[in-house]
């Protein structure tokens, strides 16, 4: 393929990306490879816990998604200043969105771990114990969110990579000194997973932090909230809460339906959840790079130039799919006895997973059009064609589950969403109503 000017931006935004990206299903895959060896019961338990946890930290991906199309437009516009008060406003909007949930979901926690119906006390304990050792994190955890929308729409990919990765390193260790213990301390156990994940997430967010007080300061930015901005930001997010909220009502059903299954289906399909998180943020890097590349062109006007971003996007999309679904399935032998030792749980988890390396193309291509139309800021078409995705999903969910067709069949109907996914989003992209220019979207 002759490689274009635009495909050279889109590898230099889209690789550092990648591996800042991965970093969230880094920390959650080395937790469940070390909370798998306390046993099959905490394993299911991280896997309810994750669920939950991954779904309250999602509805706010509006903080790294909407922030990165909005610094992006106003810089291509030439207000580099606006941008970065754009960045402070939605930093704050996190902290304070953080510590409202956080505090909402102490007492409400053992409803939401019963909602999911575990078969065994111990996985509901465990399940709880998570959460709650978790939930202090969460400020620090939507502050990295929007930490990183805000350098990403600045066209600056690498520096959520360093903070990623060092992040990542030291949840590692972090996680098996207080899951395990050291001399002669016997370690907390899941809790001391949780607390080792909270404690790299703060360490991330006040490099965040730090990182954006500079250009502030820099540009004479005040760091104090400026409270319309952070309404502004609130109200421009509400479109992406409610798409990431239809797409996280979809992924929670799927846990249920798993959950029902048994404690071994479910546990296979915690760290098949995990890997398909893995692999969907691997290839939502393509996404990123489209967020910060239309959102600039569109803000400079060049609609001609959002069209050609796009085309070439979809391209790569493609290619990288191809590669990670040929990857995934070609490692299972070697992937899977990591996680457990249950035979029972590594069989079911071998079939689903070849199940998502066949999907990995088409997840690859839904992943890049979302991407492109969150730059253009084309909200509220994603929050509606999210929910009405749900009509094709939840269906083949029920039919799964009612008709007891196993994880196998569970995985296929995550490949029906995927594809309601796609059609929508491509006729949407073939169409010019996404193509609105200038600094702010009407």
């Amino acid at each position: 393929m002759r490689r274009t000017r635009e495909d050279r931006e889109i590898l230099a935004l889209a690789l550092p990306a990648l591996g800042a990206l991965i970093a969230e299903p880094v920390f959650l895959l080395a937790d469940s490879a070390i909370v798998g060896h306390l046993g099959t019961p905490a394993l299911a338990g991280l896997g309810i816990a994750a669920t939950v946890l991954a779904t309250l930290v999602n509805l706010a991906v509006f903080l790294a998604y909407g922030t990165t199309g909005a610094v992006a437009r106003l810089l291509g516009a030439g207000d580099v200043r606006g941008a970065l008060r754009q960045g402070v406003d939605g930093c704050w909007l996190a902290v304070i969105l953080g510590a409202a949930t956080a505090a909402l979901m102490v007492p409400l926690t053992p409803l939401v771990v019963g909602a999911f119906g575990p078969a065994a006390t111990e996985v509901a304990g465990a399940a709880e114990a998570y959460l709650w050792a978790s939930l202090p994190g969460l400020p620090a955890m939507l502050l990295v969110l929007a930490g990183t929308g805000v350098l990403r729409g600045l066209q600056d990919t690498r520096t959520p990579l360093v903070v990623a990765a060092v992040g990542a390193v030291a949840n590692v260790g972090l996680n098996l000194v207080l899951v395990y213990g050291v001399g002669g301390w016997s370690g907390l156990g899941i809790v001391g997973s949780a607390l080792g994940t909270v404690l790299a997430q703060l360490g991330m967010a006040v490099a965040f932090v730090r990182v954006i007080a500079r250009g502030a300061g820099e540009r004479g930015v005040a760091l104090t909230p400026s409270w319309p901005g952070v309404r502004r930001a609130f109200g421009a997010g509400m479109p992406l809460l409610v798409r990431t909220l239809a797409m996280r009502v979809a992924l929670v059903a799927a846990t249920v339906a798993a959950t029902a299954l048994g404690t071994a289906e479910l546990a296979a399909h915690q760290i098949a959840f995990t890997t398909w998180t893995f692999l969907a943020l691997a290839l939502d890097a393509l996404a990123i790079a489209a967020q910060a590349m239309i959102g600039r062109r569109l803000g400079a006007g060049d609609a001609a130039a959002a069209r050609e971003v796009t085309r070439r996007l979809v391209t790569w999309a493609l290619l990288f799919g191809v590669g990670t679904g040929a990857l995934l399935a070609l490692a299972r032998p070697v992937y899977v006895p990591l996680f457990s030792a249950d035979p029972q749980v590594r069989d079911l988890l071998a079939s689903a997973l070849l199940v998502a390396a066949v999907l990995q193309p088409l997840a690859a291509w839904v992943f890049a059009l979302d991407g492109v139309l969150i730059g253009a800021g084309d909200g509220r078409f994603l929050a509606v064609a999210s929910a009405l995705t749900l009509v094709a999903f939840l269906p083949a969910l029920a039919l799964v589950s009612s008709a007891d067709l196993g994880l196998t069949a569970l995985w296929w109907s995550i490949g029906v969403w995927m594809l309601a996914r796609w059609l929508l989003l491509a006729w949407r992209a073939r169409g010019p109503a996404w193509l609105v220019t200038g600094a702010v979207r009407a």
